[in-house]
């Protein structure tokens, strides 16, 4: 198969931005050809150009979907940030208000963040630090990661964080066929719902939350989308709330007052909406 044309890669990238608000430079010509190559071959087309044909036609949803999700799938494990958990967990423990607490993942891939999040809820509840009404939302542009979310199987190094005694009380462990897997307990897997959300797209009657995540998500925007995409999700976020990014994205120019309490995690200031 002939290599990715510059041609073709801006088409493909202006659909995904002007469909998915997706935006690809052109450092990343070589993603998008190492992430669809094996997909084109797989469905029996033989060139780039062929396969843009089918993401133009607007018959071909379900194809469009997968190249979504081919393009925007990272790595990701459990407990990642761990300075963040410890955060969370400090600012939930000293709430005075114990009214039901309500928490997004909001770029929630395959789960890992929001299952890593309920499983320290349920141990601040198990403590008493917290009280039993509480929730967490998962939400992802991909259907494909969400369904193996609400699965909740993981291969057993993506909870290389996550300490043994957790792993007893929260997981199970394969056996035979099924060895090396680890599947989240239904007590676990109870508290969190999932559900298929752009971020580019009108999100109003979500929320409120008191604590949202937005990590890994922002690199996928241009600058101008990144500061829309982050006030709106801010809008959904209770004064007061923790707010965290990837530590590695930087702080995004938004709007909305924010204070930073650590690389990558900040309250929304009292009294801004």
């Amino acid at each position: 198969m002939k290599n990715l044309s510059e041609e073709t890669f801006r088409k493909i990238s202006a659909i995904m931005y002007d469909t998915v608000g997706l935006s690809f430079n052109d450092s990343k010509r070589p993603l998008i050809s190492s992430r669809l190559s094996g997909r084109i071959e797989r469905i029996g087309l033989g060139s780039f150009e062929d396969y843009l044909a089918v993401l133009e036609d607007q018959s071909q949803a379900a194809e469009f979907q997968m190249a979504v999700d081919l393009l925007t799938t990272n790595e990701t494990y459990f407990l990642r940030e761990p300075k963040h958990y410890e955060l969370l967990a400090q600012h939930l423990v000293a709430r005075k208000d114990k009214s039901p607490l309500s928490i997004w993942s909001a770029a929630s891939s395959f789960g890992d963040e929001a299952y890593s999040t309920a499983m320290l809820l349920s141990e601040l509840q198990q403590k008493g630090q917290i009280g039993e009404d509480w929730s967490i939302l998962g939400t992802d542009i991909s259907h494909r990661v969400l369904l193996s979310a609400k699965e909740a199987i993981y291969p057993e190094d993506r909870l290389r964080q996550v300490s043994p005694e957790q792993m007893k009380r929260y997981c199970l462990r394969g056996e035979g066929p099924a060895s090396g897997q680890v599947l989240m307990q239904d007590k676990v897997r109870s508290r969190v719902q999932f559900g298929q959300l752009n971020l580019t797209r009108d999100f109003s009657g979500l929320g409120p939350f008191d604590v949202v995540f937005l990590r890994n998500v922002l690199i996928y925007f241009d600058p101008p989308t990144k500061v829309d995409v982050v006030d709106r999700v801010l809008a959904t976020l209770r004064p007061g709330g923790l707010f965290f990014m990837g530590t590695a994205e930087g702080r995004v120019n938004c709007r909305t007052h924010l204070t930073s309490i650590a690389p990558g995690a900040y309250r929304k200031t009292e009294g801004v909406r």
